[in-house]
């Protein structure tokens, strides 16, 4: 695999000598690098894209999202700053060059002319940098909810202090209450008083938006001033919080801004003119957009489908959709069938994303300020749990008991060894200076895989004379929750409970895995995020190409209330991660602020994020699983094609795509897996 990294030079010489890379057309065999007049595409013809889609948006409006659906329009109808090829190689997007002043931490974008379009595809105005500006106030705007807001508030200068303010504004004029206890007052001159329970006092006056690090010099010139030399800016700039908007559209609808097709503005490669919430989106090919001769499909149609698994490969079959997943249930039959046989395949590989095991370390209900968490039900045992997770010994039986392989077999019966991972960040993610990956410096390089049932069974032998006497009940109740909407996520769930199950309970029962079914919309919100699980698989990816992004779901800041995946620093906070479990929480994030400290030296900084991750794992308070395997599917696009990126929404754009005039097959895709 490639090293997708872009270094400090990189950047700089992107930005004076304007790095462009052409989609490579053409690259399946057979293909000729175009679409074709033959077969059937949509029940129509070969310029339209159709698919199915079974998960409801929550909403349109790409500046408060951050995950798939939510994220189609943004994705495929808003261009941003930068963008990559089908390499991986950074590229000019809506800006034709860049430049970097590392004595005022300053980046300089020159914008290329752009159009704003709406439902129709009539122009609106001109893209300006006022345009990223106004976005990025929006994003920064608590009232608004952006899901992304933290990757901006870090980074750009000013923000971090606007967004707090404007926070702590809300809260006075709305009235609310802190979860400690702590309430807001706003005085006429617009300063806010904290006042603690104890008494106390914090104020906070004004923070107007002119203190934030983006500026608008002239239409056609953005600035972006940083905190500190951060290494993976640039990257950043190709995901959703620094994407532009609308302007005058933005500041009209406000809170109502991109709830319809008729509340949106495009500047990509296509334009939004259609969404019905429940039955369809329709994406028509921008005219206005720079890059249009780039744009070979003129149609994109979702069409809703809550069972799409099931009615997408027959659908594939009449030749009324473009894709479909073709599941572990049916891909044997297909392969087997000589009208099916060719036109089965897979997607591109990601690079960018991983999956892992994380624990609960909050398993009761807590209110937040910006949101509640509900925790574990009382049928799966909380304060049993509670004891359990503060176990070192517990979590280390699990790390030794998981065998990743046989998860990963559900999905890639053949070369499944080809995905699992022994750490957190992917391979071939970003690399030193010295071109070492990052995966093999520091801590990282002396890690391997973990499988080992005489270990596990030594510390689930540990782990039960320590829980015994703090009082816990055998088996340990273990809250497994799945999405139904994710291919064979059950079934990865039912062999992981077969496995784990089959090495700590062998001699003691020591623990019962109850696999549960979450909801197939809105599982995020459901489960994950408000604490609905004891022990779950899921995912991270990268948002920029530095290891920072990698301790997003681990890390949190002191009072920086729920918001990493396993609640690992609120737990200790509230009080139900205790001894050691607790100042291991602590001796990871202190790695972690360290690591973030070092800014200068690339190569030092690498091998500080990468014994903080080493810690993490070593340590059982994340356990690796593996590299997304990618689906088997029947398409007739040419996605080696597309935009390729471990970062950021490039990877899932159709510009610079064709549809095929046939399907896919296995022999192409294993002609074409690795030119990247």
């Amino acid at each position: 695999m490639m090293n997708h990294s872009i270094s400090r030079r990189q950047f700089l010489q992107a930005g004076s000598a304007a790095v462009l890379s052409t989609a490579a057309a053409g690259l399946l065999s057979g293909c000729g690098g175009g679409s074709s007049s033959g077969g059937s595409t949509g029940g129509s013809d070969s310029s339209t894209y159709t698919v199915l889609y079974s998960r409801q948006p929550a909403t349109l409006n790409y500046l408060i999202c951050s995950a798939d659906p939510d994220l189609y329009h943004g994705t495929q109808c808003v261009d941003t700053l930068v963008e990559y090829d089908s390499r991986g190689k950074l590229r000019e997007g809506l800006a034709t060059s860049w430049d970097w002043d590392a004595d005022t931490l300053t980046w300089t974008f020159h914008l290329r002319d752009e159009n704003w379009v709406d439902s129709s595809g009539v122009v609106l105005g001109p893209v300006t940098a006022q345009d990223f500006v106004d976005a990025l106030k929006y994003v920064l705007t608590p009232d608004y909810a952006s899901a992304t807001a933290s990757l901006v508030t870090p980074y750009v200068a000013g923000a971090d202090d606007y967004f707090n303010y404007q926070f702590y504004k809300s809260s006075a004029e709305n009235g609310t209450k802190a979860e400690d206890g702590t309430t807001y007052t706003l005085d006429s001159d617009g300063t806010v008083t904290a006042a603690a329970p104890d008494g106390s006092t914090t104020a906070y006056p004004p923070v107007d938006f002119d203190a934030v690090g983006v500026k608008a010099v002239d239409e056609h010139t953005l600035t972006y001033t940083l905190c500190f030399d951060f290494p993976g800016f640039v990257s950043l700039l190709s995901y959703a919080p620094y994407e532009p908007a609308y302007g005058p559209l933005l500041e009209e609808m406000g809170n109502q801004f991109c709830t319809s097709a008729e509340t949106a503005c495009s500047c990509g490669a296509f334009y939004l003119a259609e969404y019905v919430p429940l039955e369809s989106w329709i994406m028509k090919k921008n005219p206005e957009n720079y890059d249009k001769d780039n744009v070979y499909i003129d149609t994109i149609r979702y069409i809703y489908n809550q069972e799409e698994l099931i009615s997408g490969p027959e659908m594939v079959r009449r030749g009324e959709i473009d894709q479909a997943t073709i599941s572990s249930d049916i891909l044997d039959s297909w392969l087997s069938d000589d009208t099916t046989k060719d036109m089965v395949s897979m997607e591109r590989p990601e690079t960018g994303k991983s999956y892992f095991y994380i624990f609960n370390f909050l398993p009761y209900a807590h209110e937040f300020s910006n949101w509640n968490v509900t925790g574990v039900d009382a049928q799966y045992e909380p304060d049993n749990w509670a004891k359990a997770i503060n176990s070192t010994n517990f979590r280390k039986a699990f790390l030794y008991a998981i065998n990743p392989s046989v998860t990963l077999a559900v999905t890639a019966p053949e070369g499944y060894d080809n995905y699992k991972l022994h750490t957190i960040t992917p391979p071939s993610f970003c690399a030193n200076s010295q071109g070492v990956d990052y995966t093999e410096c520091g801590g990282l390089a002396g890690l391997s895989d973990f499988f080992d049932e005489a270990k596990a069974r030594e510390y689930r032998d540990a782990a039960v004379t320590e829980l015994t006497a703090a009082g816990a009940a055998f088996p340990i109740k273990v809250q497994y929750p799945y999405n139904p909407a994710v291919v064979d996520w059950d079934k990865q769930c039912q062999v992981f409970k077969q496995q784990v199950e089959g090495v700590l309970n062998d001699g003691f029962d020591f623990i019962n895995i109850i696999i549960t079914q979450g909801p197939s919309d809105n599982f995020l919100n459901a489960v994950r995020r408000v604490g609905a699980y004891e022990l779950m698989s899921y995912y991270w990816g990268a948002d920029y190409s530095d290891p920072e992004t990698e301790v997003y779901p681990f890390y949190q800041e002191a009072g920086d209330r729920g918001t990493c995946y396993s609640f690992l620093r609120t737990g200790v906070e509230d009080g139900i991660v205790t001894g050691e479990t607790a100042d291991l929480v602590m001796q990871y994030m202190k790695l972690v602020e360290d690591a973030k400290a070092i800014t200068e030296d690339l190569d030092a900084r690498y091998e500080a994020f990468a014994n903080a991750e080493a810690f993490l794992i070593s340590n059982a308070l994340a356990i690796p699983l593996g590299m997304p395997v990618p689906p088997y599917i029947a398409t007739r696009l040419n996605l080696w094609e597309g935009q390729y990126a471990p970062t950021g929404l490039s990877s899932n754009r159709l510009k610079g795509v064709h549809i095929l005039d046939h399907y896919v097959s296995m022999e192409e895709y294993n002609q074409n897996r690795d030119a990247r």
